[in-house]
Formats: structure tokens, C-alpha cells, sequence
């Protein structure tokens, strides 16, 4: 079907068809824009983002605190996350533009375009169309000879060559620990990689130069590998093999939770202060008023003011570091946004693993990667802003789902197993912990995959 529209002003139309209604460069030639209507009243675009909430909480209202939305034959029931204030746009003739991103109760994301008609004090939308399912289009604008535009079907829009497997992954993951040489005696903590409801894990070997422990870490559910090293196990190598199904995660329901701890500051993830005052103007700016607009709102805070750049003191996820300097890793911008929604009432919290390659079937994996949750209308939602930050096609994604290429091994901040290291709680546990003398020493780590059919 083709959709054409004369307009008076449509420059950013030019800007959907490049984009896809998904840059987080916004526009800026026409936030100001504006038109006079039939009676003569001028219309701004801060009066169609009026108008475009007003139609959906009014629909919120009526559905009893849900979108009602039909697409395809299907009723979908779906939150409001955000509007996208860059793509308001006036189309001329009393017609307006605006793009809203509507999420179901599982994390699934619908980018959705809706027409409005009418004044600036009373619009009516006219046509809806969904645009995007997770960040996958359905259709792209392009703009014909005659200067109006149209819809083009995109079809089987392929995201793993984007780095993300939908559905399920099976792999086999190495996790591998070359010891230096040891002049005095040393202890090693190392993460074991646990089954949970997205990932089955099987162990297939642990090998290490001595006898070994597994401790438990109550506060976050962690399984860890101690051992007790000798000047002769210089050179020595701890190996312990997986073999893992994985499957995408998107928003779930956590039995036996205990919400209040995920409120709380850790070493690194304070709380108040300038995190609470800059999560309370973000969403004054973004007239976010539920938990899941707010925590959008962060995220694409993050996004739109974060460099990911390995440089000065990253890794740490020191979310103060993170505010500072508006770069790090993925620990400082998963740790930033903890700050920020813990400061804000949002429980959210923090894991780390490995992301397992799409575009190869085996070799080695380019370090550790992590990520974060948030809790919102009764359940987490997965998030992985560095990702997005990457690749901002894929923010939409990010938000609300993690991929099936990956491995969790631990989870939380400030772990305390028993025996403690002498440096105190664990900051996170990716890499080995390792003490030579009851000093912290590097310890050489590589982690490799192999994908394979079999089931475990």
C-alpha cells in the first residue's frame, strides 16, 4: 500500500527515510517549526507531542492502564516507553507526524507510527502503522518524483548480522587461566557459570593443579572456584569447560524477591546526590511519569552523553568515574545507570559473562562483557546500553531484551564469598581474583566458544 502526503512543512520526513525513526541525533531545524491551522491558530511541534500523549493516556485511561492496539489481526495490550520528540513533524492541511515506542508485557518493543488531524488544542489520530518490532522495520519512507512520500517493505530484516541471535544459541565456552610463575603461596577465585531460566549449563571438566572448592555467595546466588596455590604450581593451568544452550531474555517474573536490596549503594554505585538530581531533570526534559519511561529516559540519557572509550580508570565501574568523565566500558555505563535508577526508586542490578560471537562458530572471545536490569510493572527488564551505544539501530532491542549469543557467569556487586580476599569484597567477578602473598597479581585469562547442535 502506498501512502501519500502534500505538506506544507515535511524536512524531517527526509530525515525518517535515512534513519528509520531510530538516530539518536535529533533534528534540530525542526523542533521550532511551526504552521498556521485552518483558524488561523499557530501549531507547534510541542503541540503535536501535547496531542500525541493526550490521544494515548486517554486510551491509556479507557484500557485500564494499557494501549490497546491491533496489528496484523492481533490485539496487543502495551505501556508507553517514550515519544520520539526528534521526529514530531507537521505535515500541512491540519496533518501531523509522530513516532511512540508502545512495549508488551514481555519486553517486546513496537515502534509505531501514528497520523494525527486536527487543531493545536484538539488532535485526533487518523491512522496508525506499526513501524518497528524491536528495531526491526517493517517499512521504510522514501519520497517520490512529485515530493511526497511512501512506504517500501522491508522484508526478513536479518539483526544477527547486527551481533544478536534471537531464539537460542548452543556453544561450548572454555574459560581458561594461565598462571604466572609463584614465589610465594596464592589463592585464586574464579566464577562458575550457573543454570538459570535462560541458560542451561553443563560442566564438562574443571581442571586445576590442586584439589578445589566451590563457594557460595548467598547475597547474589554465586557458585565461585577457590583454590590454594603453591610456588610449584607456577605455569600451571585452571580450565573449566561448558557446554551451554542459551535462549533470548526478555522481560520475566522473578519468584521470591527480595526488591529492597536492589535499591541499595554498593562501593561503586552510590546513590542520591547528583544521581538523584540529574535522574529528576531527565525526566522532567522527557515528561517520563511511569517506571519504564523513566528507565528509557536513562538509558537513552546514557546513550545520547556516554563515549564508550577504553581509557583512564575504566572497567571499574565506578559510576562517579562514569559521570565524570562520560566514557568507560560497559561497567561504567551499566554501572552509571544502576546509580541513576536506584536514585530515581527503580531497583535494577548487574551481571557480567561473556558475549559469544554471531558472525563465527568458534575461536576466541575479546574479553568479558556485562550488562544490567531493572524492575518495572512486575517484573525485569534486560538492558544492554553499551551495546546500543554501539549501534544505535539496535537501542530499541537493547531495551528489554539480552540475545541468546552469550553466557552469564556471575552477578552483582560487592561480593563476599568465604574465604575473603585480603582486597576485601569482590568489585565483580569476571576475571579471576588472584593474591600472591596476599597481594592482588594479574593472572592471564582467555575465554573461547565453539557452537554446536547438541542438546545438553
Amino acid at each position: 500500500m502506498i501512502l501519500k502526503f502534500n505538506y506544507l512543512v515535511i524536512f524531517i520526513f527526509i530525515t525518517i527515510a535515512i534513519t528509520n525513526c531510530q538516530s539518536r541525533k535529533s533534528n534540530k531545524s525542526h523542533l521550532s517549526g511551526s504552521v498556521d491551522n485552518l483558524k488561523g491558530k499557530r501549531v507547534t511541534i510541542k503541540d503535536i507531542e501535547r496531542g500525541i500523549r493526550s490521544n494515548i493516556f486517554s486510551q491509556i485511561k479507557e484500557g485500564d492502564g494499557y494501549f490497546t492496539f491491533w496489528n496484523d489481526s492481533v490485539e496487543l495490550s502495551l505501556k508507553l516507553v517514550r515519544v520520539h520528540t526528534e521526529y514530531l513533524s507537521i505535515l500541512g492541511n491540519d496533518e501531523f507526524f509522530a513516532c511512540v515506542d508502545l512495549a508488551t508485557s514481555n519486553g517486546d518493543v513496537y515502534d509505531v507510527d501514528f497520523f494525527l488531524k486536527g487543531t493545536a488544542d484538539k488532535m485526533k489520530v487518523t491512522k496508525t502503522k506499526v513501524h518497528k518490532l524491536n528495531g526491526k522495520p517493517y517499512y521504510a519512507w522514501k519520497q517520490a518524483e512529485d515530493k511526497t512520500w511512501y512506504t517500501v517493505p522491508i522484508k526478513n530484516a536479518e539483526s544477527e548480522l547486527l551481533g544478536v541471535i534471537e531464539s537460542s544459541d548452543r556453544f561450548n565456552f572454555t574459560y581458561n587461566v594461565q598462571l604466572p610463575e609463584l614465589k610465594d603461596s596464592a589463592e585464586i577465585w574464579l566464577p562458575i557459570a550457573q543454570s538459570d531460566s535462560f541458560q542451561q549449563i553443563k560442566i564438562l571438566s574443571i581442571d586445576a593443579p590442586v584439589k578445589y572448592q566451590l563457594l557460595s555467595e548467598e547475597e547474589n546466588k554465586n557458585s565461585i572456584l577457590y583454590l590454594k596455590l603453591m610456588s610449584e604450581h607456577s605455569y600451571e593451568k585452571i580450565i573449566i569447560q561448558y557446554q551451554v544452550h542459551r535462549t533470548e531474555k526478555s522481560a520475566y517474573i522473578e519468584d521470591n524477591l527480595n526488591i529492597k536490596k536492589h535499591l541499595k549503594a554498593t562501593s561503586l554505585n552510590p546513590i542520591g546526590d547528583r544521581f538523584e538530581l540529574i535522574s529528576s531533570s531527565v525526566f522532567e526534559l522527557k515528561e517520563a511519569s511511569t517506571p519504564l519511561m523513566k528507565a528509557r529516559a536513562l538509558y537513552d540519557y546514557i546513550i545520547d552523553n556516554m563515549r564508550y572509550a577504553k581509557e583512564g580508570i575504566y572497567g571499574t565501574g565506578d559510576a562517579n568515574y562514569a559521570c565524570d568523565s562520560k566514557s568507560g566500558n560497559c561497567t561504567e555505563f551499566h554501572s552509571f545507570f544502576i546509580s541513576l535508577t536506584r536514585s530515581a526508586g527503580i531497583p535494577s542490578r548487574f551481571a557480567v559473562g561473556a558475549s559469544i560471537p554471531s558472525e563465527r562458530n568458534d575461536g576466541d572471545i575479546d574479553g568479558y562483557h556485562c550488562w544490567a536490569e531493572f524492575y518495572a510493572e512486575g517484573k525485569w527488564w534486560p538492558v544492554d546500553i553499551s551495546e546500543a551505544n554501539k549501534y544505535t539501530p539496535l537501542a530499541t532491542y537493547y531495551f528489554g531484551h539480552h540475545p541468546a549469543n552469550r553466557i552469564e557467569l556471575s552477578r552483582g556487586r560487592d561480593l563476599r564469598p568465604e574465604p575473603l580476599p585480603q582486597s576485601g569484597p569482590i568489585n565483580f567477578l569476571a576475571y579471576p581474583i588472584f593474591e600472591v602473598g596476599g597481594k592482588s597479581v594479574f593472572v592471564k585469562t582467555n575465554f573461547s566458544f565453539k557452537r554446536t547442535p547438541s542438546k545438553i
